[in-house]
């Protein structure tokens, strides 16, 4: 049997470096917000045959009063530019200047002939700054429900626990806190590594990241629970041991079970994130991330928690 909860301080300061690491990102660089948030215009485009360089891009396009533009290559042969918001003038205009740009051509014998651009536009989104505002707060309001919701419904599940066992002198709500806890935890390093790579790879967040950390709250907490609901049965079974015996045992009991389901979860998760499109690379990304890190937390935080709350009131 593997001594988890006995080694709980060893994984009690991991996290707590992984969190200030986080805070730290967060409070200084922030996050790269799309244009879901800030409003703007986004357009992806394909070219038939190579893409054109970057500088090329951008002389085609400076005199037309775009503000600051950011170019992204997207794939082999597409590119995603970012600006302030435009109207469907502009929008044509760029498509126009864009298809008649001339490239190198890319043939074996490397010859200085040039080739006229030909494009397919692949997407094309513009948001007003007051939705992208208004996103903000629904996406604030989102999350925050949730986290009311889960403390309130662990809380009652577990409302009889404490009475069990003269064993347990863990209070039900505290099985609430100890999932939120775990919770914030997957949440906060999860937004501190896209905070990371907003950074030093340019990546932005848009409402695809909310869904994530949405459905990271909802993986996280379904394995936390199943820990806890263990650790409830056991207590009406072993009620001869001590708190901690129990909790350990409790998680070597599901430990299996939930490294199943994150590696089986993980392995399609992949299979998507490298053989999947562009457009939700991302999304996937956080969803892996939030995975590992949500089987960690219900293993390694959530439950041991309980027993270090349960020694301090002792």
């Amino acid at each position: 049997m593997l001594s988890i909860i006995q080694n709980r301080k060893i994984y009690f300061i991991i996290s707590g470096l992984l969190c200030l690491i986080s805070i730290l990102s967060l409070a200084f660089w922030g996050l790269r917000l799309a244009i879901d948030f800030t409003g703007g215009t986004l357009m992806e485009i394909e070219f038939t045959q190579k893409r054109p360089e970057n500088q090329q891009i951008e002389k085609a396009i400076k005199d037309l009063n775009l503000g600051s533009i950011n170019i992204r290559e997207s794939g082999e042969k597409s590119i995603i530019l970012r600006m302030k918001t435009i109207d469907e003038k502009q929008h044509q205009e760029i498509l126009k200047r864009l298809s008649g740009l001339r490239i190198q051509k890319a043939d074996k014998e490397k010859t200085k002939a040039k080739e006229v651009a030909t494009l397919t536009e692949l997407r094309f989104e513009s948001i007003g700054p007051i939705i992208g505002q208004e996103l903000k707060r629904k996406t604030l309001w989102a999350i925050s429900l949730v986290v009311i919701a889960i403390i309130f419904y662990v809380a009652w599940a577990f409302r009889k626990v404490s009475k069990i066992s003269y064993i347990s002198g863990v209070a039900s709500w505290k099985y609430g806190l100890g999932a939120i806890i775990a919770l914030i935890h997957d949440i906060l390093i999860v937004t501190g590594i896209f905070s990371i790579l907003g950074r030093f790879a340019n990546i932005e967040i848009d409402i695809l990241f909310i869904t994530a950390l949405l459905t990271i709250l909802g993986y996280s907490v379904n394995d936390t629970i199943v820990v806890y609901d263990r650790i409830r049965e056991n207590l009406m079974r072993l009620s001869h041991q001590d708190f901690e015996t129990v909790v350990n045992q409790s998680i070597n009991e599901t430990i299996v079970r939930s490294l199943n389901t994150s590696l089986t979860t993980l392995l399609v998760l992949l299979a998507v994130f490298f053989f999947g499109g562009v457009t939700i690379k991302y999304f996937v990304l956080a969803l892996i991330f939030g995975i590992v890190l949500g089987t960690y937390s219900s293993i390694f935080i959530a439950s041991p928690l309980l027993v270090a709350w349960e020694k301090i009131k002792r």
